[in-house]
């Protein structure tokens, strides 16, 4: 269940009560007159269940309120209602199947921006992979995949385009395109430094590393799993499950295969780096195809479980 509070020009009140209590997926419907100052207006609160939250907040905004107004959603943990309970009831489906497209947006809006801890993030955890490479160490492996904050712009990426918000891509496309490089840069510089305080050597990359050698050879698998991860990603994102996001991240290379192919130019391996980037074109396209998929069917399915005459 979401909690949607609304700031609204007075003039436009009383239609917008007619939207909200005639909606079976509205309950506990507040109405503060006059109480808005910036912007200033009325202000309504009222809880919406997950399953009818999209179609209410689209017409919402097809009523001007996030121009002339405000809209404000936040999550509810628990709702100890019977009110509620009926609203659950009397919309088709399930709130955790449900798809809340402008609070997706928004929330993966804020992921695909090319900030200064983005890039932190990418290169902490590029490092971290680089080592583990060196150390053959999975568990360093899979600490990266989990620091890497690489699947937020690839998320924003497959919204974008299933949404066609196509400022929402490029600004992902930009932050992929400069946080990979970036990291990378730095983490040759890194292991150039490493190597020179005799820490590490190429010798520690060239031996047998039968426990992390997978992320540089890729095969059929890797497209299955990246494929497979990508799913389970979107689905995390749009079902409010973040905790299953973390297995997500620790079962898709990016980071790992970048972080490779990385240190393997730093040593002049090129046939390892070669194929460090070819597991990194495959994880990046499995991902985003998979996620472009599988909010494709979710848009579907939502579109057909809409009562009739709603828009």
């Amino acid at each position: 269940m979401l909690h949607v509070r609304v700031i609204t020009p007075e003039w436009r009140t009383a239609r917008l009560l007619d939207e909200l209590t005639g909606d079976d997926a509205v309950t506990h419907l507040v109405v503060l007159p006059g109480a808005a100052r910036s912007p200033g207006g009325d202000v309504l609160e009222f809880d919406v269940v997950r399953e009818g939250a999209s179609t209410v907040l689209d017409r919402l905004r097809a009523l001007g309120l996030d121009r002339d107004g405000a809209i404000v959603v936040e999550r509810v943990d628990a709702a100890l209602s019977a009110s509620a309970d009926r609203a659950a009831r009397r919309v088709p489906g399930l709130g955790v199947d449900a798809v809340v497209w402008q609070e997706l947006e928004q929330q993966i809006g804020e992921e695909a921006a090319l900030s200064a801890s983005f890039l932190a993030f990418m290169t902490i955890a590029m490092i971290i992979a680089a080592i583990g490479v060196l150390l053959d160490q999975p568990i360093l492996i899979v600490g990266s995949m989990v620091v890497g904050p690489e699947f937020g712009p690839l998320a924003a990426l497959c919204v974008g385009v299933v949404q066609r918000r196509w400022r929402l891509v490029r600004r992902s496309a930009v932050a992929l395109a400069v946080g990979f490089p970036f990291a990378m840069i730095i983490t040759v510089v890194a292991v150039w430094l490493l190597t020179a305080l005799d820490v590490v050597d190429r010798s520690m990359l060239l031996h047998e590393r039968p426990l992390t050698d997978f992320i540089w050879r890729p095969d059929a698998l890797s497209w299955v799993i990246g494929f497979l991860g990508g799913v389970a990603g979107i689905l995390s994102l749009t079902s409010a499950k973040t905790g299953t996001l973390v297995g997500v991240l620790i079962s898709v290379t990016t980071i790992p295969a970048a972080a490779n192919a990385t240190v393997a130019l730093a040593y002049g391996a090129r046939a390892e780096a070669i194929g460090s980037a070819l597991q990194l074109v495959i994880n990046v396209a499995a991902i985003v195809i998979a996620g472009v998929l599988t909010l494709l069917v979710q848009r579907a399915v939502w579109r057909r479980s809409r009562p009739a005459g709603r828009p």
